[in-house]
């Protein structure tokens, strides 16, 4: 077949596997002719190639190759060996998406990622019905040539209906001897066992379900995301009986050592213990942090999203969205940041864990009650802790740590505290806040930021300098002062006198749906401060698309309207007094 810059040779196995050798010159044809015609008896045929252009016409399915045919000739094939997974798009699209393979092609610039297929109800090769789609029989046929072009391996045990959560979805996961298989309704994974890189069972605390989460490299791929971890949540409670498909000389040879032929008990126990088998990887679990509910993780939120962080003996991981796993090792300190506003935001604080990269992951609301045995865990894994202080700080934290009903955080601001009285001179300091400029307005200023490093060594200077003013001058300067503002602050008063019923002005598409939605934030986030619940409220409205806004944004035009109208007719009394009293001045 001849190619681009070069020829093409092709050769189909009797298993029905075809192979491609690329790069034959024109002079190399005639030879390899006489070598197939004299060592196999066959005269290879020549393929002519589709150069119309088109992408309307039929598929060919043959052993582990997909041709597409144009006026019966090939415009392109593919091998099905390098699909990936398969996606039913809508009711008669199909996409296949390929393997990304660091390991071959790395000369080259592009390489094939996906194709997407149009099968209508009306073709003749894959016939459907309502309930079954052509579509849908076009995406089985695939499917099971791919699975024929991987080895034609047979499921070593299947497990129904498993919820995932990213990406999300309830799938059928099929362990198979090389690979591992998530089929879902709409997606098909395929993901090699050398892609698996650690396998981490996460039960959670006082819910009926416990995290599987498998982590790859590289990640699987879905459209335009990467998802480097499996979050798999199975029912803690579930029990199942099975016997591993595997045959008796194959199991004997290689399996024996590593696993069980029948399995009966928890479903995610035997789903870990036969991957584990299967695959090699390792598997962690939980270390010796405990909650303040005696659990394994601690309940937080990260950009926004609810979730809880497990505090691991080698990494944090924050599951379930995004997942996100921290090892320790690439963490340059963590930082403890607590609420200081009045309310609910006393019961909750926040941990910021920055990295080496200096990317930060700030997990935040996270119950007061968890801030000691938290600390003492990162603390115990030697990560730098920014906001410990000194090193007699640190001895200060470590005896409080032994009362359980103290914060350390707290006691350390305390304990920093002791023998400053910047309150006291806060207080004098506004009394003789007018004294004429004098030193103490800078050394009040100075102080201020001392107090809040703890360098307590200024203070008894600071105090004497606010003493020096002569007393008698400063009343009279302060009255006169006063006097002039409150004369001025009476007439600003008289001119910001508003009517009452002056219309209320249009308010913008963004503040409806504030209106709308802010009740549900602070719901999902409990203890969010005002600050924080405008942020999440304008990511989310940047996040929305056209369609969505709409609804708001006629909210917006027609309460414009309504103000238009209602202003057009509105008169201002005190505009209209003002000026009749200036008319006859102007007469």
């Amino acid at each position: 077949m001849k190619v681009p810059r070069s020829n093409q040779l092709g050769v189909r196995t009797k298993d029905g596997l075809y192979y491609k050798f690329t790069g034959f010159r024109d002079q190399d044809v005639a030879s390899l002719t006489t070598f197939f015609q004299s060592n196999f008896g066959k005269t290879p045929e020549e393929k002519q190639l589709s150069i119309s252009g088109k992408n309307w016409g039929e598929v060919d399915l043959n052993g582990n190759m997909l041709t597409f045919l144009v006026g019966a000739k090939q415009a392109f094939e593919i091998s099905l060996a390098d699909v990936a997974q398969t996606q039913l798009q809508g009711k008669n699209d199909v996409m296949l998406e390929f393997h990304v393979d660091d390991t071959t092609g790395a000369n080259e610039k592009d390489s094939l990622m996906e194709i997407s297929f149009h099968i209508p109800n009306s073709n003749t090769q894959f016939v459907g019905d309502e309930s079954h789609p052509s579509a849908q029989v076009f995406r089985d046929k695939i499917v099971s040539m791919a699975d024929v072009g991987a080895g034609g391996e047979e499921g070593v045990v299947t497990f129904d209906g498993i919820a995932i959560l990213t990406p999300r979805g309830r799938y059928n996961i099929e362990l198979h001897l090389s690979f591992l298989r998530l089929q879902g309704q709409a997606n098909d994974f395929k993901i090699q066992y050398s892609s698996v890189v650690r396998v981490f069972w996460l039960p959670k605390s006082n819910q009926p379900h416990t995290f599987v989460v498998v982590t790859l490299d590289p990640p699987i791929r879905k459209g335009q995301t990467l998802y480097p971890h499996i979050v798999m949540q199975f029912e803690t409670d579930s029990v199942i009986d099975t016997t591993l498909s595997i045959k008796e000389d194959l199991y004997n040879a290689k399996y024996k050592d590593k696993l069980k032929l029948e399995h009966k008990g928890l479903a995610h126990e035997i789903f870990i213990t036969i991957l584990r088998g299967l695959s090699g990887s390792k598997v962690t679990k939980p270390g010796t942090f405990r909650s303040h509910q005696d659990g394994y993780a601690v309940k937080s939120s990260l950009k926004a999203e609810d979730g809880v962080l497990y505090p691991l003996e080698k990494s944090f991981f924050f599951l379930p969205k995004p997942p996100t796993l921290i090892l320790h090792e690439e963490i340059d300190y963590v930082e403890f940041e607590r609420h200081t506003a009045g309310g609910s935001n006393m019961h909750y604080f926040d941990l910021l864990i920055r990295l080496k990269t200096e990317q930060e992951h700030l997990f935040r609301n996270i119950q007061r009650n968890e801030y000691q045995r938290l600390f003492v865990f990162v603390n115990q894994k030697g990560l730098k802790i920014m906001n410990l202080g000194s090193a007699k700080s640190i001895d200060g934290v470590a005896s409080v740590l032994k009362d359980v009903d103290v914060d350390p955080h707290l006691e350390r601001i305390k304990n920093e505290a002791i023998g400053d009285d910047s309150d006291e001179e806060d207080e004098d300091f506004v009394a003789d806040k007018d004294d004429g400029g004098s030193p103490s307005d800078d050394s009040g200023e100075g102080e201020s930021d001392a107090s809040e490093s703890g360098e307590e060594k200024e203070a008894p200077v600071k105090k004497k300098t606010k003493k020096e003013p002569s007393a008698p001058k400063v009343p009279s300067i302060r009255k006169k002062a006063k006097d002039g503002e409150d004369d001025g602050s009476k007439k600003k008063k008289q001119k910001k006198k508003k009517d009452p019923n002056a219309p209320k002005r249009a308010i913008s598409a963004f503040m409806f749906f504030s209106q709308t939605e802010r009740e549900n934030v602070k719901k999902s986030n409990p203890g969010i401060s005002f600050t924080e619940v405008g942020k999440v409220l304008g990511e989310r409205w940047n996040k929305m698309t056209a369609d969505e806004k709409s609804p708001y944004e006629a909210k917006a035009r027609a309460d414009k309207k309504r103000y238009s109208e209602e202003i057009s007719g509105y008169k201002n009394p005190q505009t209209t007094n003002a000026d009749t009293a200036d008319a006859p001045d102007n007469a």
